[in-house]
């Protein structure tokens, strides 16, 4: 599995925009692909978020997300998401990781 995270700061007060935002983004991706993405939000500073997503592999995240990227709703989107981001901390930080093992008492 391919993961990607991502780290960023949202407005207290946006949140459910947010997170509306990123149910609309997921529609689109779901069109090209298959993806497992999980939200979590720090307990010690309301504003930081972590979005964890999995994806078959590499190759395929890159082919579809070049697709993905030219689409108009998506840029559009994105636009409202950075709108949501806290002045101060206007960065996105982003890491790319291959799953080793998953262990789950679920």
């Amino acid at each position: 599995m391919f993961v990607k995270i991502y780290q960023y700061h949202i407005q207290q007060d946006k949140v459910e925009d947010y997170l509306d935002i990123q149910e609309q983004a997921s529609k689109i991706y779901s069109r090209y692909l298959n993806f497992h993405t999980m939200y979590f939000n720090s307990k010690d500073d309301k504003t930081k978020w972590i979005e964890i997503s999995r994806y078959k592999d590499e190759n395929e995240f890159n082919k579809c997300m070049s697709v993905i990227n030219e689409q108009k709703e998506i840029q559009e989107l994105f636009v409202r998401f950075q709108s949501l981001l806290v002045s101060e901390k206007q960065e996105i930080s982003e890491g790319e990781f291959i799953e080793m093992k998953e262990i789950s008492s679920l």
